[in-house]
């Protein structure tokens, strides 16, 4: 069947520089002597450490578990022991550093005893749910939202369209791409336990027409069932969720929302196939397919690779040279970002390694005003308008910005890519993005202290109005009449309430 296919507004046309790295079959990583896994791999809450340094563990064994709703737990990776906790550099635009759990690996690569559950379908979405939450899996695509969340629609809400996105539209990387081809029943059998899990009326499983081989290996693999495989245009960002939606259904995601919203749910390819493993073998995420590539790599490949493992470890084994190093991206080069050194772990939204040369950059160029041409406004795939963004955001009119919708932006950079003036426009979204949380922030803790003031105010006049009460109460009790005559304690303090009372007056009298 064919399905008719809508357009997104704007997007570019890239260098797909695609083939230096599916040459090869993917082989897994070797197994590095010490692993680093962030508590913090994925949106949300931190996880929490349940192990402590010197602790042995098993490979699969939960080493931090979920803390708060919006959170996942992590996993050993590997069999070793547990030879430090604290802050190490992370992967993350910042460059600070962030806790995490230290494994020195001890070569036997020793599995924890997992739990299978048998027939998902006998399962309902609920505990669906809960075990791939305990396997730590969040969206590999890229945003690391944690999996669990997005299989329940809520009250009330029904799915009719689950799309699974195989679009790998950024240049360089094609860890999804190897996936479809060497994968594609797990993947099928993944979408098969999320349909299950939402009652999805359809599904899609959507790929660019670049990719011939993984569009063949996917048909072959729902062969019989009514899943749709589609193929769609080969244009940047298509493989952004608000734009694939476009593509598939014509509806529009309405700004501020979700798809969920209009009724579609959408996962990443590599997020089924580990759901299909978590559900089928009980295996949580500790590993997944990423890319290795760039000028500067020997042998640009795709690695399994399991999480924690250090970059310089993947850099080693496909070939690099430092010495001709221009820039090491962790992504690809529309919305991947610099990598503070080559120490940091990878995480499981680690898709791509990119490492570059400087013939593979683009050659930086002056940065000019802007000439309000609009191209920009063309390109731009959320119907934005960029240039009057940028005007805003470098007039730090952070109120204007939001007017103008700034956080529907999803930062592909194609209106930086086609301005003719060089100007880094996302980089002035980020800034005013950046500076609106942390107004917000502030403004949070404003309130939080002024409802503490106000608070601390009210207990102090309750406690107030209490005492006097009681004083009153006392009073009366004092000074009414013993009950019983035998109480001679009550009538001695009243005797000598009565004496001082007369002592005082005839003092006043005397003078």
């Amino acid at each position: 069947m064919i399905r008719r296919l809508w357009k997104f507004n704007g997007g570019v046309h890239l260098p797909a520089h695609k083939e230096e790295s599916t040459h090869h079959p993917v082989q897994r990583a070797p197994l590095p002597k010490r692993l680093i896994l962030p508590l913090h791999q994925h949106i949300g809450e931190s996880a929490e450490a349940v192990v402590k340094v010197g602790d042995q563990v098993l490979k699969g064994q939960m080493i931090a578990h979920a803390k708060g709703f919006v959170s996942a737990p992590v996993h050993a990776p590997s069999s070793g022991v547990v030879v430090e906790i604290g802050d190490f550099p992370v992967p993350h635009p910042s460059g600070l550093s962030a806790p995490c759990i230290v494994i020195e690996t001890d070569g036997a690569d020793q599995w924890t005893p997992l739990q299978t559950h048998g027939d998902y379908t006998q399962l309902d979405p609920s505990a669906l749910r809960n075990i791939i939450r305990e396997a730590g899996i969040v969206g590999l695509g890229g945003a690391g939202f944690p999996s669990f969340i997005k299989l329940n629609p809520g009250p009330g809400k029904v799915v009719n369209t689950l799309i699974l996105n195989g679009v790998e539209c950024e240049p360089y990387i094609t860890c999804d791409d190897m996936l479809m081809r060497e994968r594609a029943p797990d993947i099928i059998a993944g979408v098969g336990i999320i349909r299950h899990a939402l009652h999805a009326r359809e599904c899609i499983v959507a790929l660019e027409d670049n990719k011939p081989d993984a569009y063949a290996a996917m048909c072959a693999a729902a062969a019989g069932t009514d899943i749709q495989v589609v193929q769609v245009p080969t244009i940047y960002p298509a493989g952004g969720e608000k734009q694939l939606v476009k593509v598939l259904t014509g509806m529009e995601v309405p700004g501020n929302g979700l798809p969920i919203h209009i009724g579609v749910v959408c996962h990443n390819v590599g997020t089924a196939a580990a759901v299909y493993r978590a559900v089928e073998y009980g295996e949580p995420l500790i590993s997944r397919y990423m890319t290795i590539t760039g000028g500067n790599i020997a042998q640009p490949r795709n690695l399994e690779v399991l999480i924690g493992t250090p970059v310089k470890d993947l850099l080693d084994e496909c070939g690099w040279n430092p010495g001709t190093l221009e820039r090491l991206l962790m992504g690809g080069p529309m919305m991947g970002f610099a990598l503070p050194s080559d120490s940091v772990p990878v995480i499981k939204t680690t898709n791509c390694i990119l490492a570059m040369t400087a013939s593979d950059s683009l050659p930086q160029r002056p940065v000019m005003p802007c000439i309000r041409c609009g191209a920009c406004a063309d390109a731009c795939p959320v119907n934005l308008l960029p240039q009057q963004l940028y005007w805003h955001a470098h007039a730090k009119d952070l109120d204007k910005v939001q007017e103008y919708n700034l956080f529907d932006c999803i930062e592909c950079g194609c209106c930086s890519y086609v301005c003719p003036s060089n100007i880094p426009l996302v980089h002035y979204y980020r800034y005013a993005k950046t500076e609106i949380w942390a107004k917000e922030r502030e403004k949070q803790k404003a309130e939080a202290a002024r409802l503490r003031y106000e608070f601390r105010l009210q207990r102090i006049e309750r406690e107030k109005t209490e005492r006097a009460a009681k004083h009153t109460q006392k009073k009366e009790e004092l000074t009414a009449a013993p009950a019983d005559p035998s109480d001679t304690k009550k009538a001695a303090i009243v005797a000598a309430m009565e004496r001082a009372q007369a002592k005082r007056e005839e003092i006043k009298g005397g003078e």
